[in-house]
């Protein structure tokens, strides 16, 4: 995948690759009781990925057929046999192989169509948590190293997994949409840098029975912020600690100009549970020994983010569902949490196609 990519036009320069300033920031880490994972990271920029995809999009005109914003009603199945699908307006598209990747957005249309067909689904851990933004010199030096780094943290008072996501160095924190539900996200451009750098902390939590709703859940926290505040909040961390709303005017006093404009100062623990937050105070905490000046009362912290891909499907090695010949790839199947691994996730499926074709052939 990392091939194709660069085919189509992604940068040359990996981060990663310098071992030694890869070993310095692990054992900091641990030393702040923060565990590394390692990984090689090639950043595109937004806008870079969008050039990207545009031209693979290019590359496939007049190889294939494409339909955009059909809206797909459902599965064809016959005998434990995928036959197609059928879409909203009635049309119906029949196929050998279906291969289904709705993205974060499409999580829940899955799980219902899996209910339909009779499959079980899995519950992957939910995902819940705040974006935080700092000055970008706070997280430089690993930044630089890393680009993205990834922690985990395991809480001191409830033992549950908190991790850094989606790191956006010099970039901005934006919002997402998810079927009318607001939430925050961050992104980084290639060429135009803002002062700040903005990074998730995510708790993860594995439910047990008889929950069986876990985007409903990370969904009901989002719509409560929603609620309060019309979309977005930003609160100070300092006024976090203290047990205050944050307001437009302590804000701008701060040494970290929010880069959403649109976020509302206010109070995150009229949304976040007593456990999230605790959880995400500590990994703060943490992060500031090996980042000193993240754990600021000016730092900023943006809620809420959640991350919708908490059901999967029972698959095998090649990503097949127990129904033949359908296929299920991507972040919206719960497999993956990133674009190239839900790349890779299509690839896997597409070679076992080629397969059985040639197998048939």
């Amino acid at each position: 995948m990392d091939k194709i990519y660069t085919r189509f036009g992604a940068p040359d320069n990996v981060y990663g690759d310098d071992i030694d300033m890869v070993e310095d920031v692990e054992r900091k880490a641990a030393l702040a009781g923060l565990k590394l994972i390692r990984q090689r990271v090639r950043h595109m920029g937004t806008e870079k990925c969008a050039e990207t995809l545009r031209k693979m999009q290019r590359y496939l005109d007049g190889k294939l057929e494409t339909k955009m914003r059909s809206e797909v009603k459902g599965l064809i199945v016959e005998g434990r046999k995928v036959k197609g699908v059928e879409t909203v307006d009635g049309s119906k598209v029949f196929a050998e192989y279906i291969i289904v990747a709705p993205g974060r957005s499409g999580a829940e249309w899955l799980k219902a169509e899996a209910q339909v067909l009779g499959l079980k689904t899995l519950s992957n851990p939910v995902d819940v948590g705040v974006r935080v933004e700092v000055q970008a010199q706070i997280l430089e030096k690993l930044t630089k190293v890393l680009y993205e780094p990834k922690l985990i943290y395991y809480s001191r008072f409830f033992d549950d997994i908190v991790r850094t996501f989606c790191v956006a160095p010099y970039g901005e924190v934006i919002t997402e949409s998810y079927n009318g539900v607001l939430t925050v996200n961050g992104q980084s451009y290639a060429e135009r840098k803002t002062r700040n750098t903005n990074l998730a902390v995510l708790v993860s939590t594995s439910f047990t029975e008889p929950f069986k709703e876990p985007i409903a859940y990370g969904k009901y926290i989002a719509r409560l912020t929603n609620l309060l505040s019309g979309g977005v909040i930003v609160q100070r961390l300092g006024d976090l600690e203290a047990g205050r709303r944050s307001t437009e005017e302590r804000i701008n006093r701060g040494t970290v100009v929010p880069t959403l404009k649109s976020a509302t100062p206010g109070d995150l623990s009229f949304v976040l549970p007593y456990r999230y937050l605790t959880d995400i105070r500590e990994m703060l905490e943490a992060l500031d020994k090996i980042a000193p000046g993240l754990h600021s009362r000016d730092s900023l912290l943006y809620g809420v983010e959640v991350k919708f891909y908490s059901s999967r499907l029972p698959l095998n090695d090649c990503l097949e569902t127990p129904i033949k010949n359908l296929f299920t790839i991507g972040d919206g199947a719960g497999l993956t949490r990133g674009l190239v691994q839900a790349s890779v996730s299509g690839v896997v499926a597409a070679r076992q196609i080629v397969k059985r074709e040639e197998t048939a052939a």
